[in-house]
């Protein structure tokens, strides 16, 4: 932004003699001010983002943490927080001590991790988009998404070790599925359409249709692009980034790497009905001129701005997929503690496993929520990862390190401090926590819906 806000110097005619100097008057050159850069941060919302990521971050006992809102209409960044905080006054500090430079850096730009199950709902659409490809070729679709799949076995081509889920299931269907978060069941999918339609074609949503492995071009320095393997290409050791076992890797948020405005803005796609938004971090730039008028030198609030944007995902797999991520905040779900209460929300947790010396480490995660909020209208699609929470199991709640636990009630207390501010009327009045007199279980948002289909996954995994 320096060019912008950067003016010029002028230029003045000055009269000289050997003992004094003294202006003619003459301005040969005028100065030029400096454009005012109109940001789209809310400052209001990033001090809640910044005030809950940072007690979220020390109740879990994480490294680090960050938060993004977005509108997922216009691609606009209401809030980018980040905990430790870095304060540019002291930048000598920072600078000259090694662990406190990464508190730099902006790290839901700059870094890039294996995304884990935030990956999953992508990993259904792609497999609806493969249904609708099939019926084009006027051939029988991949799958149904009420389908009774077997899940028991975790064996698929070319890995050494079986995929294995938190909890053993015999069958799910693609509610169940995203709702318990199960890898087998999306390795399955998958299998089924590089199986009909090719690794090629797999590939190719990912890269085309949610855009990952490139950059979102938000205007920051430092963006990294992260890793989509590509096929036929090989690491430096001769190992090739795509081999037989790569789409089940991907089908879970495994072998690929994405920056979380990346995935902010793939989740932007399920609440807007399918666009692909550009992320900015820029309204407006306006220069100022010597006779007091105004310039317009770059305007994102105009409608000709998000017209623009390709539609990329139909409407039905868009309402399938978010229909899928309904049940993940409700009992039976992995992110019950992201339950925004009094408001109607769809979200997914993960935990991925971090790479320390190119091995996985089963100590040092990386947690995340992520989704959006009302359902109808989303005013904001939220992302909130936490780094490294401390690797401990908490008796009747469950392991600390994990999404679920770590950055879903981070997200709720986020979404719920930011709808209230921004005035939006809650539109779930019944859906409120155990022991609230507003609660009835009846009444609130997909309750219904959720005991049946806990009653139809008992009865096809014999738990009844």
């Amino acid at each position: 932004m320096q060019c912008f806000l950067q003016g010029k110097q002028g230029k003045r005619l000055l009269m000289r003699s050997p003992r004094h100097s003294f202006e003619t008057g003459e301005v040969i050159t005028p100065p030029e001010n400096g454009a005012d850069v109109y940001l789209t941060i809310n400052h209001c919302l990033q001090a809640i983002a910044e005030e809950e990521l940072s007690k979220g971050v020390k109740k879990c006992k994480g490294k680090a943490g960050w938060a993004v809102i977005m509108e997922p209409r216009t691609g606009e960044i209401l809030a980018l927080a980040q905990y430790p905080f870095f304060y540019p006054p002291d930048y000598q500090k920072y600078f000259n001590d090694p662990n406190l430079t990464e508190h730099t850096k902006i790290k839901a730009l700059t870094d890039a991790n294996e995304p884990g199950s935030v990956m999953k709902p992508f990993t259904l659409a792609t497999a609806l988009m493969a249904n609708d490809r099939m019926r084009d070729m006027r051939l029988a679709p991949i799958f149904d998404p009420e389908e009774m799949i077997p899940t028991a076995n975790g064996r698929f081509p070319g890995r050494s070790k079986d995929l294995k889920d938190l909890s053993f299931h015999n069958y799910l269907n693609m509610y169940m599925a995203l709702q318990k978060s199960t890898n087998i069941y999306m390795a399955r999918i998958v299998e089924r359409v590089i199986n009909r339609l090719g690794n090629e074609w797999y590939r190719n949503v990912l890269s085309e249709t949610f855009k990952f492995g490139q950059k979102t071009n938000l205007e920051l320095p430092s963006e990294s692009p992260g890793l989509l393997p590509r096929i036929g290409k090989k690491h430096p050791n001769g190992a090739l980034e795509w081999s037989t076992p790569t789409p089940f890797s991907l089908a879970i948020g495994h072998n690929i790497q994405l920056n979380s405005i990346q995935i902010a803005r793939a989740y932007a796609m399920l609440a807007n009905g399918g666009y692909l938004v550009e992320p900015t971090l820029i309204r407006k730039i306006v220069k100022k001129n010597p006779d007091g008028t105004e310039t317009l030198v770059l305007d994102h609030t105009t409608p000709s701005r998000t017209q623009k944007f390709p539609k990329m995902l139909s409407k039905p797999i868009v309402d399938e997929v978010v229909k899928a991520m309904k049940y993940v905040t409700k009992p039976g779900g992995s992110g019950q503690k992201g339950d925004i209460w009094g408001y109607t929300e769809v979200g997914k947790t993960s935990t991925a496993e971090k790479v320390v010396n190119g091995v996985y480490s089963k100590t040092q995660n990386v947690a995340t929520f992520v989704g959006f909020t009302p359902i109808d209208n989303p005013a904001f699609v939220l992302l909130v990862t936490i780094e490294e929470p401390e690797c401990c199991y908490i008796p009747g709640i469950g392991k600390n390190s994990r999404g679920g636990v770590a950055t879903a009630p981070v997200f709720r207390e986020i979404a719920m401090k930011s709808l209230e501010y921004l005035g939006i009327k809650p539109d779930d009045p019944y859906g409120y926590p155990v022991g609230d007199p507003r609660r009835d279980s009846e009444k609130a948002h997909w309750m219904q819906e959720t005991r049946k289909l806990q009653e139809m996954y008992e009865k096809w995994n014999n738990k009844a």
